[in-house]
């Protein structure tokens, strides 16, 4: 009789949230990866998968939460945590561009090194034999890669997808349990993306677990056992790769298209009824500001003056001033209306048109009498 052993979890990470002031970043992320396996985690831009890989390597302390490997919870510095047994890549590459191919390789190999600072400076036979080891196992890495002849290159005229290649080779000389990776096929050509794919699966055969995250949708899901999908910091679901590429809830959230209970709805709804509100609001701003101005200033501006000025009566007649008209009113002030009559440019009252006649027959007595 045989019997099968559970795969023992060598990345657990419970209720992981990082928050930077008031925005949070990952909300209460739980995730397991267990010991022989390819984990992938997914997600549009902006989800969060880089900054829950900083939380596990260090890079960043957690708001809240925890992260163990193997039993044992991680010190929040990146090197301790290197030195357990986490080495990740990096979105964008990191390599030493004026070393080679084979010292960059040699870098990853500083936390399985014991000789401290009076060995490398004596040099002597425990450090020369370190060092001896030390390029050894660089050798088989860069040999495991297919970079071994490439060895005395400097890593910068390295092409962009051996570049790739190398830093993973870096992460392993460290030879950790779990390797992270952030992009691994980003720019790259489909026969490179194969190359790497096929790369993936041999470090696992080589009993590493790998977590990886990528947008390359066909290669994240023939290379993952599991995938979990990270949306506005949240894991929205996790399963095989049929489960997760099915679900209409992942699908959503790549088209962009909001689905019952997606995270952060109720904050999307709040924004909804602002906006819904604002908009009313300054739609009801314009009607109430044009009533006075159509009921009330042309009214007061139509209204005829109280009393009319007339020229006083002299010995020698002079003509009738004209009696004041109402100012004229501004463009602005009055509606255009077409039913309305143009105001006379003078009006004369009777009283005005009696002086007149009174002033013409006294000048006409005067000269008669002279």
């Amino acid at each position: 009789m045989t019997t099968t052993t559970a795969p023992s979890p060598v990345l657990e990470a419970s209720g992981v949230t990082m928050r930077f002031g008031g925005l949070t970043a990952v909300r209460s992320v739980d995730l397991t990866v267990n010991s022989g396996e390819i984990v992938g985690l997914i997600g549009p831009n902006g989800a969060g998968k880089t900054t829950f890989f900083n939380c596990l390597t260090g890079l960043y302390v957690p708001t809240e939460g925890k992260v163990s490997y193997k039993g044992t919870v991680l010190p929040p510095k990146p090197h301790l945590v290197t030195s357990a047994g986490i080495a990740r890549t990096f979105q964008n590459i990191r390599l030493f561009a004026n070393m080679t191919v084979l010292e960059n390789v040699l870098v990853g190999r500083h936390t399985r090194t014991k000789e401290g600072l009076w060995s490398a400076l004596l040099r002597g036979p425990g450090f020369r034999k370190a060092e001896a080891t030390s390029r050894e196992r660089a050798m088989e890495l860069l040999e495991f890669i297919g970079l071994a002849h490439k060895a005395d290159h400097l890593s910068r005229n390295l092409p962009y997808g051996e570049q790739r290649k190398l830093e993973i080779a870096r992460a392993m000389a460290s030879e950790p349990g779990l390797l992270l990776l952030d992009e691994p096929t980003a720019g790259m050509n489909p026969q490179e993306t194969r190359a790497t794919e096929d790369l993936v699966f041999a470090i696992r055969d080589r009993g590493i677990a790998v977590l990886v995250i990528e947008h390359d949708m066909r290669f994240i899901f023939n290379l993952s056992d599991r995938v979990a999908c990270l949306v506005q910091g949240e894991k929205l679901v996790e399963g095989t790769s049929d489960v997760v590429q099915g679900d209409e809830r992942v699908i959503a959230a790549y088209l962009g298209t909001p689905f019952e209970g997606a995270p952060g709805a109720d904050e999307l709804a709040e924004v909804e009824a602002a906006e819904a509100g604002g908009a009313t609001t300054a739609a009801a701003a314009p009607a109430e500001a044009t009533v006075p101005a159509q009921a009330t200033e042309p009214a007061a501006e139509t209204d005829t003056p109280e009393t009319t000025e007339t020229a006083p009566a002299t010995d020698t007649a002079e003509p009738a001033t004209a009696t004041e008209t109402p100012e004229t009113t501004e463009p602005g002030d009055t509606p255009d209306t077409p039913d309305a009559p143009a105001a006379p440019a003078t009006t004369e009252t009777p009283e005005a048109a009696q002086d007149d006649a009174s002033a013409d027959s006294t000048t006409s007595k005067e000269g008669n009498a002279q």
